[in-house]
């Protein structure tokens, strides 16, 4: 008895939180479409923590005017739970929402042993269930093993620029000067400080990264993989991190960090499964080519300078095409399309970003900060041209903070867009 009254009453403070929800104004987020309400398969949206996943759910949930219950496991009252005492949890549930209710919200689901099963168990009453996690391998293999096909995963990022505009009222319309202007410093406090929800009204931004962090490695990582050095982990994800759109080279980092390439190589794994970070790999028709010289990308850049100690660099050029690489993730997800980058050989120049369908390619991108001179302007577009030819694809985009505008180079042509225009366009291949 003693453990139901204390779900009772954490489910029973959860639910005046929930009601509260309801007055708030909440950002659009493009995951919204991706829900399908009438399915018989469990809704999952994973991705970093504070992406804003909870609050989503929320509110596909109360904007389709849906009767549901809310159960939130990431409470340190819950942490003790087992797979048996889910089925208390269901009773609170009934208790609290009444026992005919349509929709079961189950946050942060995966820490307890054996959720699947009980997930399982409510698929098969014709209970619609909406579910979160903050562990990609966890929750995906689990889901794949034990729900058999029974589920429609979404993927959520922190904002996306066009979503940061909406949080922070930025006119993204307007062609004024004043507007323009505001456009611009929006983009640089955002490849600056990054887009999690709960960052853009934080004063102290480096208390708030080092805190996320930090629960990331002890809940997400060491937690979960049982690591005992967790100052290793510490170190080697501030490094990657602080080294974003870069190659791994797993060799290096075992040299400097006094470990075993295998250890190192599980270490970044478990960075990615936690969703710091993303793996870019190579464009190649053999499997070994795209494995090797793989790169990484941070899930948002706002990670990169809002720590102690972290000296990060104030090249411009690695964060615009950090951001556009995650911006790619959310739009190609959607289609299911594919992104490389391509560097077929170490002699070749090297185009950012392949965007592929299966073996078909669609469109080549280049990022690049500053065009002007003639010399940066050659290599861009020339790597471009090349790329072209090999890959046989005409849909050329060079990404810049310049302005937007056609040129013909070599008898291609070149799309060259702001990437201010770039993130905030449909996007289509």
């Amino acid at each position: 008895m003693a453990i139901e009254k204390t779900i009772l009453q954490v489910l029973t403070e959860q639910k005046e939180e929930i009601e509260n929800m309801r007055t708030r104004h909440l950002v659009a987020r493009r995951e919204e479409t991706l829900f399908d309400f009438d399915s018989n398969l469990a809704q999952v949206v994973i991705g970093v923590r504070r992406s804003g996943k909870s609050t989503l759910c929320h509110k596909v949930l109360q904007e389709h005017g849906v009767k549901y219950a809310y159960v939130n496991l990431d409470d340190d009252r819950l942490a003790s739970l087992k797979t048996e005492d889910l089925n208390t949890v269901l009773s609170c549930v009934y208790q609290l929402y009444g026992t005919d209710i349509p929709y079961l919200f189950l946050d942060e689901i995966q820490d307890v042993d054996g959720w699947y099963l009980f997930v399982n168990r409510l698929l098969r009453t014709n209970i619609h269930i909406f579910v979160t996690g903050s562990n990609a391998k966890l929750l995906s293999g689990e889901l794949a093993t034990h729900l058999t096909g029974r589920y429609n995963e979404i993927r959520l990022f922190p904002f996306s620029f066009a979503e940061y505009c909406s949080f922070n009222k930025i006119d993204v319309t307007s062609i004024t000067t004043k507007a323009e202007a505001e456009r611009k410093s929006a983009f640089m406090n955002y490849i600056n400080d990054g887009g999690f929800p709960e960052m853009q009204k934080i004063r102290n931004k480096r208390g708030y990264t080092e805190s996320l962090l930090e629960a990331i490695l002890q809940k997400d990582i060491q937690k979960r993989f049982k690591i005992r050095n967790i100052e290793a982990l510490r170190k080697i994800s501030y490094h990657v991190i602080s080294n974003s759109c870069q190659e791994l080279n797993y060799d290096e980092l075992a040299k400097v960090f006094c470990m075993s390439d295998k250890t190192i190589q599980k270490y970044i794994s478990y960075l990615q499964q936690a969703f710091i970070i993303q793996i870019l790999t190579k464009h190649s028709y053999k499997s070994i080519e795209r494995i090797r010289g793989a790169k990484s990308y941070i899930i948002d850049t706002g990670l990169q300078n809002n720590r102690e100690n972290s000296l990060a660099g104030e090249n411009i050029g690695w964060r615009m095409e950090n951001v556009v690489y995650i911006e790619l993730l959310r739009r190609c997800s959607e289609e299911f399309l594919d992104v490389y980058y391509y560097k077929p050989t170490s002699k070749d120049k090297e185009v950012d970003f392949v965007i592929c369908d299966k073996i078909k390619t669609l469109e080549l991108i280049q990022v690049a900060y500053e065009i002007d001179s003639p010399k940066t302007f050659k290599r861009e577009t020339s790597a471009l041209v090349a790329a072209s030819n090999n890959l046989r694809c005409d849909k050329l985009t060079l990404v810049a903070y310049s302005e937007t505008k056609d040129v013909e180079v070599d008898g291609k042509t070149i799309h060259i867009i702001s990437i201010i225009d770039w993130l905030l366009e449909t996007y289509n291949v």
